[in-house]
């Protein structure tokens, strides 16, 4: 309800509201904790999540592919592209709802929409402020030397530290470490949910500030802002932005002003022209992209094996084979070649070469032979089966028994075979269950050789030549369908 002065009563002066300098970084994180959360929907929310989950993960390659144009475009010309801005903050902020809701907070039983847009009634949102200018040098180095603090800092929040330190792998204590201080604070919230019915209001605030944290960076890194991201956690929903009265003291000289005040913001992007068939274009055309370059540094590593033929072979590191025993054979009865064309098509691998120098100058023998056949010459001879390789040095395992019967090149069923101080053996590759033999000339004890084998390859040139055509090609059309979705999203600029 107003009042209007009476008839009579002098006019009361009036002032313009005064324009108070507002000191907020121009990354927004707001949510709203629902008041009656179900006890247990967390335990399903993950899942009921997984269609955003499949569509941002594609939405996300979209958003490194455009981040590179970004970065190009303000390195030249000083401006982040507005359509690319509007759709990479959709992008963040479809992934907030979805963490907000399933993830990262639980704060909300509401599905989250599928929209880039900002839901104004759902409760949780980030708004982005839309830069006029960047700096061109600073592109070059904030996202990865500026930001490196703050990498330590989230890595904390998000268990990537710790992870890092316990170690990528599958082990249970890797798995631990990495739950990071924000998925330990929201397992006890849901924990706390479950057994009384109501979500600590205490941790969601430092969930919040945690949250906001992670989003200013990310916002800093993906060059949206050279605002440096300050070294505070904002707690709460909403954030409580500083706003300074000059002059506004009492009469001792101490400020009036009341402290943090919430501002309310307008939206930080124009009116989205960003269309399901646009986005489709633009995701489409980054997975091809990412496809294009995939499959280029396949054809870089084909051409590169080619350049380390070895007179047509394809050759691995030698190892040291030495053992006491009589003779030593490749592993459970397989021809083991390593790395060495393990990935190469059939059609390209021929003929396998086996070569052994002895390293105490006893001649040696080396022999491909059926496995079946090299177990009835070796049954309780001491022998030892290459086991594993590290670095350089063979594992192997050792059989007890006795010498054998006759020297190995008395017999007839080798379908290959080589003897000397520097024995090499070439072998047509062929169907079967074949086992790899080495021993000394003479049969006698303690084999001590330097072993590598190989495989010949051909047509890796022109391989790597087709691989490199189809990767340009690819690329052009995934350039292609990102450059209709970006251009057609533009902005349009009104006339004055």
């Amino acid at each position: 309800m107003t009042t209007s002065p009476e008839q009579g009563d002098p006019p009361v002066p009036t002032s313009p509201v005064p324009s108070y300098p507002v000191h907020s970084y121009p990354v927004h994180v707001d949510a709203d904790l629902d008041p009656k959360l179900s006890r247990g929907l967390w335990l399903v929310k993950w899942l009921l999540a997984i269609p955003h989950f499949i569509v941002l993960a594609f939405l996300w390659i979209a958003f490194g592919v455009l981040s590179v144009v970004a970065f190009f475009a303000i390195l030249i010309t000083g401006r982040y592209p507005r359509s690319i801005f509007d759709l990479n903050v959709g992008i963040m902020r479809w992934n907030w709802r979805v963490g907000y809701y399933a993830t990262n907070v639980l704060g909300t039983d509401r599905y989250p929409p599928f929209r880039l847009a900002d839901v104004p009634d759902y409760p949780a949102h980030l708004e982005i402020d839309y830069p006029e200018r960047l700096s061109r040098g600073l592109v070059l180095v904030k996202w990865w030397l500026l930001a490196f603090p703050h990498y330590l800092v989230v890595g904390i929040f998000t268990g990537a530290a710790a992870y890092a330190v316990a170690g990528a792998d599958d082990s249970t204590d890797a798995v631990w470490a990495g739950l990071g201080l924000i998925t330990t604070l929201v397992l006890i919230a849901a924990v706390a949910l479950l057994f009384t019915g109501r979500y600590p209001r205490s941790i969601f605030d430092l969930l919040l500030g945690l949250n906001r944290w992670v989003m200013r960076v990310s916002a800093y890194t993906s060059l949206m802002t050279d605002r440096y991201p300050p070294f505070r956690l904002d707690m709460g929903g909403h954030e409580s932005t500083v706003v300074d009265a000059p002059g506004a003291r009492d009469g001792a000289g101490a400020s009036t002003d009341p402290g943090p005040a919430h501002i309310s913001r307008p939206s930080s992007t124009t009116p989205s022209r960003w269309t399901v068939a646009k986005v489709l274009s633009v995701v489409v055309g980054s997975f091809l992209v990412l496809m294009s370059l995939t499959l280029a540094a396949g054809a870089l590593i084909v051409a590169a094996v080619g350049l380390a033929e070895d007179d047509g072979f394809l050759t691995s590191p030698r190892i040291d084979v030495d053992s006491a025993t009589h003779a030593v054979i490749s592993q459970d009865g397989r021809l083991d070649m390593g790395d060495v064309g393990s990935d190469l098509p059939d059609g390209l691998v021929g003929d396998v070469r086996v070569s052994a120098e002895s390293v105490s100058g006893t001649p040696l023998f080396v022999g491909v032979a059926p496995t079946a056949d090299v177990r009835r010459y070796l049954s309780g001879v001491e022998h030892a089966t290459l086991e594993d390789v590290h670095d350089d040095h063979a594992e192997l395992r050792t059989t007890r028994g006795d010498a054998p019967a006759s020297p190995p090149a008395q017999e007839t069923f080798w379908a290959a075979k080589a003897s000397g101080a520097d024995a090499t053996l070439t072998w047509e590759l062929a169907g079967g269950d074949w086992t790899v033999v080495v021993m000394n000339e003479d049969g006698s004890a303690g084999v001590s050789a330097r072993v590598a084998t190989g495989v010949k390859v051909s047509g890796l040139d022109e391989s790597a030549a087709v691989v490199l055509v189809l990767a340009g090609l690819v690329l052009l059309v995934g350039i292609v369908l990102v450059a209709i979705g970006v251009l057609t999203a533009r902005p349009r600029r009104h006339r004055t």
